[in-house]
């Protein structure tokens, strides 16, 4: 299997990526036990069919650990002038504290062994509490960090666009933001997308398939109880449908999605990564991968082979029109985590 050359992306210089990045969040231990030898065959197997992108983070379980295994893999077989074929993308997500040089660099040096690099290829950081400004204290001694060489990139999650601006008015360079949208969630269009357009900073998406719920395997059920979410992902995602509009709305879109899908001979999946991906300022979609256990190689390769018109938005947007404004419940981008 060979993607066609629309599925990779300029994040940032010297850096193109896979428009779908395999998520790593699956193998945290939420999502079913992981089999480190299957999850790195199975690597393998999403590398050679050209998704060569990984995202992942600090507290993902053996997350930065696989990566390090399927590098070490990698190279042993494929040679190591070969490593730079794999882009990986790390979190750090540190509880709010003092955010000295030193506890910065020992966060980055122990994810550099972890996943066995000498330098992290994009470094996401997460904050959990905006009312302790020394979010902007780490960020500088990331800064230092990359300038040293340690971090090729620096990029930011779950950050609002205030928080946002106000890291870009300190000088702080970032490349992207990791932030939850989809055809449910689309609040990065309230406010975000423009910003970082103007100020040339990318979105890479997460909950885009809302942990599985926005397919096929859900159009026509009956609204799931809480013993039938047996992922933290569906637990998660199903919360965020009930604020949406709840579950009947979710099924007009299912049906919707389903017309479109059938329509280009692709999934509902395929219809929801394509859209986000088609949204201004997105770079990259993250979908999970149940490395092992799952396998949606060749569904996903579909999304790169399909374009909807102007008659399927005008099919989407009839539906969204119906849901509740989640920037009025929630917030802004990230706000949920705060």
């Amino acid at each position: 299997m060979a993607l066609p050359a629309s599925s990779r992306f300029p994040l940032a210089a010297e850096l193109s990526i896979c428009r779908i990045v395999n998520g790593m969040w699956q193998v945290s231990g939420a999502h079913g036990a992981i089999d480190p030898d299957r999850a790195v065959a199975a690597m393998f197997a999403h590398h050679d069919a050209g998704f060569t992108s990984w995202d992942l983070a600090d507290h993902y379980g053996p997350a930065e650990d696989l990566i390090g295994a399927f590098r070490w893999q990698f190279a042993a077989y494929r040679g190591a002038a070969r490593l730079a074929e794999i882009q990986a993308f790390t979190k750090w997500v540190p509880y709010p504290g003092p955010m000295t040089r030193q506890v910065v660099e020992d966060a980055v040096q122990l994810s550099r062994r972890r996943m066995r690099v000498d330098r992290l290829d994009l470094l996401q950081f997460h904050w959990w509490d905006y009312a302790d400004a020394r979010y902007l204290d780490a960020l500088k001694h990331l800064t230092d960090l990359k300038q040293e060489g340690q971090i090729r990139h620096l990029a930011l999650t779950n950050f609002d666009t205030e928080h946002l601006a106000a890291i870009v008015d300190h000088g702080i360079a970032v490349v992207s933001n990791q932030v939850q949208y989809s055809l449910v969630d689309r609040r990065p269009e309230r406010r975000m997308a423009a910003f970082c357009r103007e100020h040339g900073i990318t979105l890479l998406t997460y909950g885009t398939l809302l942990g599985g719920l926005l397919s096929q395997k859900y159009l026509g059920r009956p609204e799931p109880r809480r013993s039938e979410l047996d992922t933290a992902s569906l637990q998660k995602y199903k919360r965020m449908i009930d604020a949406w509009g709840g579950w009947s709305l979710f099924q007009k879109l299912l049906a919707a999605l389903q017309e479109i899908a059938d329509k280009h001979g692709a999934s509902i999946a395929n219809v929801g990564v394509r859209y986000v991906l088609d949204r201004p300022a997105v770079a990259g979609v993250i979908v999970g991968a149940r490395l092992g256990l799952t396998e949606h190689i060749a569904d996903n390769a579909r999304v790169f082979d399909l374009a909807l018109d102007a008659a399927d938005h005008a099919a989407i947007e009839a539906v969204l029109a119906g849901a509740h404004d989640l920037m009025r419940v929630i917030g802004d981008c990230g706000d949920e985590y705060r």
